[in-house]
């Protein structure tokens, strides 16, 4: 009832709406004269033929005629009457039939629509809205990255410039609003002033005259913008923006990264305060075929081996966990730890084998420089052959064909890389691939999240999805310190020592076997302890860091009740007790 008045209360602010509201009560009266003159007209007429009849029988008569209805229980006899007759029929056809009803619907009905519409699409924000964030395309990022705000209190809104496209995202269940994306008054409607983060990532262009105009409104709020070249990423810092992603040169050096036999040192891939966060292979190492206890990594580094990547998902280890030559170890220390892996384990047993990249686009272009940086020779194979021009080794022709894949000797090839930009083809090559060689390693790029699983099931050893990689890197800056995404659902957080766990030994608490998580560090009042031991006590009133799942995090925060002083996390914590 109150969406209601709402709707109505917003119908009749609008000044065309008044003016159509009265046009159409002035067609009302119309009516009501002319039924009133019929009415008049036929007692006359009936009078003339000597009938009588009341005025209530004159209004009945009336209206049957007029509608149509024609009951016939009240007739005429004379000519006239009979002309009458039909002179308010056809009056009642236009009038009642055509006319009433065009002007209801397109200056009552149809303005109702829109101040409807209007009220599920609005163009301001409340003034009380704080740190939220403002997305201008609703692409793969926003996608992957509006779950992430929800599950964590952030609030949001998906600007447009369109008020259709507004009510389709409605309709999906996402908050929208309505502006042009080049107007200061439209980011002024958006609250700039107190947002947290705006996010452009439409054209380079465009994104440039979003960046510009948000940062004339406002110096300080955080704006991340993206860019395809880096021509576009030099026009956007000066325009304003606080972080530009590159995500064809991320996912080119991500995709170089994951090659087996790459190289075998650690590679950071996170930081919170002295705290390192790296991955490796084993590739190639002493560590193949053994298992964590047995390797001593943690004896001989310091370092904590906190999971292994299992198809891009972070899954836990045990210390019998075999070390296969295709295990992807997440380790957890200092720097100085790091480097004594890196002298360890990292030098001199990079394995240089044959790398064939399945298109020549950026992302393909991209992940060739940096695989031939680090010794490679690989080999792309593309259609056009404009794209490689400074790629002399490219192979031009159908990855398909048994001619191309012979030339670019993808049966000497130990890593696979497929980096086409469309997700279906993507598919449909891995597929093939892994038909044509099972044992090779194929790594592949995915556009849109819901397409990692299918890209899995396809035969893909490793996915690397855009949309998450982007949205991770906002999300990390919105962020800051208190939470830091490493891949698609793990969280490094901290939360302070539950009291169920202060003063007890590490490992009596069972933190992993119960949740999952990983306690990785512990702050005390001499500073952070990094790796503690399984003997460590854990101090009343200090702070753990915690890895694991965004599930396993949940799951720490019912089991053991943290006391979380901080707004987001009792937020957090609340949403995790009503669920």
């Amino acid at each position: 009832m109150k969406s209601l008045v709402a709707v109505v209360t917003a119908f009749l602010e609008i000044r065309s709406s008044r003016k159509n509201l009265k046009a159409l009560m002035r067609l009302l009266v119309i009516l009501a004269l002319m039924i009133a003159l019929y009415s008049v007209l036929f007692h006359v007429i009936m009078e003339r033929e000597g009938q009588e009849h009341s005025w209530l029988t004159g209004l009945y008569w009336t209206l049957t005629v007029m509608t149509t209805l024609g009951f016939g229980d009240i007739t005429f006899a004379s000519d006239l009457g009979r002309m009458f007759s039909v002179v308010v029929m056809m009056t009642g056809v236009v009038f009642l039939l055509v006319i009433l009803p065009f002007t209801f619907i397109e200056f009552f009905y149809a303005p109702w629509m829109r101040a409807q519409e209007s009220a599920r699409t609005p163009r301001e924000l409340p003034a009380e809205i704080r740190r939220h964030v403002i997305f201008t395309c609703h692409d793969a990022i926003t996608q992957a990255l509006v779950p992430m705000l929800e599950r964590y209190g952030h609030p949001y809104v998906i600007l447009t410039p369109q008020v259709a496209e507004a009510l389709e995202l409605y309709e999906q269940g996402a908050k929208v609003a309505v502006g042009p994306l080049d107007d200061p008054q439209t980011y002024e409607r958006m609250r700039i002033a107190r947002a947290g983060l705006l996010v452009a990532t439409r054209s380079d262009v465009l994104n440039t005259n979003i960046t510009f105009t948000a940062r004339e409104l406002n110096e300080t709020v955080p704006i991340v913008a993206s860019a395809s070249t880096d021509a576009a990423r030099d026009v956007l810092e000066l325009a304003g923006a606080t972080l530009v992603l590159r995500m064809e040169q991320m996912m080119g050096q991500a995709l170089a990264r994951r090659v087996i036999g790459k190289d075998s040192a650690a590679h950071v891939i996170g930081r919170s305060n002295e705290l390192v966060i790296a991955e490796a292979n084993a590739a190639g190492t002493e560590l193949e075929g053994k298992t964590i206890l047995g390797s001593a990594i943690r004896e001989r580094t310091g370092l904590s081996v906190i999971g292994v990547w299992d198809h891009g998902r972070l899954a836990s280890v045990d210390p019998h966990t075999m070390i296969e030559r295709d295990t992807l170890l997440v380790l957890a220390g200092s720097e100085e730890q790091i480097a004594t892996y890196d002298e360890l384990f990292g030098r001199g047993n990079a394995e240089r084998s044959h790398v064939v990249i399945i298109g020549g686009g950026r992302v393909g272009r991209i992940a060739s420089r940096a695989l031939q940086e680090a010794g490679f020779s690989p080999v792309i194979i593309e259609k056009l052959p404009e794209r490689v021009i400074e790629h002399p080794e490219a192979i031009i022709g159908d990855a398909t064909h048994m001619e191309t894949l012979k030339a670019a000797r993808a049966r000497e090839a130990a890593t696979l890389i497929v980096t086409s930009h469309d997700d279906d083809l993507n598919i449909s090559l891995t597929i093939y691939f892994r038909r044509l060689r099972p044992n090779v390693q194929i790594i592949a790029r995915c556009t849109s999240e819901r397409n990692v699983s299918t890209l899995h099931r396809a035969g893909a050893n490793l996915v690397l999805s855009s949309a998450s990689m982007g949205a991770n890197t906002i999300f990390n800056l919105l962020r800051e310190n208190d939470h830091l995404l490493l891949a698609e659902g793990v969280s490094l957080f901290p939360t302070p020592v539950p009291h169920s766990m202060a003063g007890r030994r590490l490992a009596d608490c069972a933190v992993r076997s119960q949740t999952g998580c990983t306690v990785i560090a512990v702050e005390t009042e001499e500073g952070w302890i990094l790796n503690p031991g399984p003997g460590e006590v854990l101090p009343e009133g200090g702070t753990l860091l915690l890895i694991g799942t965004l599930e396993a995090e949940e799951k720490f925060l019912r089991e053991f009740k943290p006391d979380l002083a901080d707004r987001a996390l009792r937020r957090h914590w609340r949403r995790c007790r009503e669920e």
